[in-house]
């Protein structure tokens, strides 16, 4: 059967669209239906890619982890499908599913992989696909999504440092399935089913996009000069051995803060912190993955 795909482009599409035009190339080589819809904005993306896959056709988002929300959200329990053309700076979301980035190998799953279903989390009735995190590295995202000039590569590092010289521990209060736990002094409470962020930190090992739970991770209290170091091991996930780190499993968390604090969700703001609740759904949408 010939699939057909519909690339769903926003307004600030350039590194998407530079992605996007040697794989459907490859998707029209190998006999698929390819066109592309421009979209003004998240409410028109989404529309467009509820209409196309209600007509059959594959949503193809091009973009890193807030292109996959704006389409996911739209997806998430229908029988849509998405597929993923790995086009951001962080593609946090792509690296925990195995995704491909060489356009040959992604055309190629495009075009025979078979849908994955991976659970989306509700957070305050947002949908997301990665994690929701509150504290010092969504402040670290803020400064990053600021950056224009900085090479990708040091664009997490360096607004994570920055973010890190003004911030002073919040307490936070969780309860995890009903369960209110003690409050905690804390620099950031991430509620996590993918478990990357920030560009690669591996900031939950453990989390997994199908089993139903979320892993929520209480980044406790400690020396700034600690830090560095904690960085380093979030890239293999190591950090969360260090007693300063806390890890829970649950199908629903609510969070709040002493104070305000900025919340982000797969790299866009979500909230100013005050009462959240985060659950799971489970299987909700459908995605060209390996399994």
């Amino acid at each position: 059967m010939t699939r057909s795909f519909t690339a769903v482009v926003g307004p600030a599409a350039r590194r998407g669209l530079a992605r996007l035009m040697p794989v459907a190339q490859l998707l029209r080589a190998g006999g698929a239906r390819v066109r592309v819809e421009y979209t003004g904005g998240v409410g028109q993306a989404r529309e467009v890619a509820r209409r196309c896959a209600a007509d059959g056709e594959t949503v193809l988002a091009a973009g890193g982890d807030g292109t996959l929300r704006c389409l996911g959200a739209a997806l998430a329990g229908t029988d849509g499908v998405l597929g993923v053309v790995p086009a951001g700076r962080g593609n946090d979301l792509a690296r925990q599913l195995d995704l491909p980035s060489r356009p040959e190998d992604v055309a190629s799953l495009l075009l025979h992989g078979e849908p994955r279903r991976i659970d989306v989390l509700d957070a305050g009735g947002e949908i997301v696909l990665g994690s929701v995190y509150a504290g010092v590295d969504a402040a670290a995202n803020e400064r990053a999504n600021r950056a224009r000039f900085t090479p990708a590569g040091l664009v997490y590092p360096l607004a994570g440092a920055r973010a890190l010289l003004g911030w002073r521990p919040t307490v936070y209060r969780l309860a995890v399935d009903g369960q209110e736990l003690p409050p905690v002094r804390a620099y950031s409470v991430v509620v996590a089913n993918s478990g990357y962020y920030g560009g690669g930190l591996h900031v939950a090992p453990d989390a997994a996009v199908d089993d139903g739970l979320l892993d929520v991770v209480v980044l406790g209290d400690a020396s700034k000069l600690l830090f560095p170091l904690v960085l380093r091991e979030m890239r293999t996930g190591a950090h969360v051995r260090r007693p300063e780190v806390t890890v829970l499993r649950g199908r629903s968390v609510r969070l709040s803060a002493d104070r305000p604090v900025p919340a982000y969700a797969d790299g866009d703001p979500l909230t100013t912190l005050g009462d959240l609740p985060v659950r799971v759904l489970p299987a909700a949408l459908s995605v060209l993955a390996p399994h």
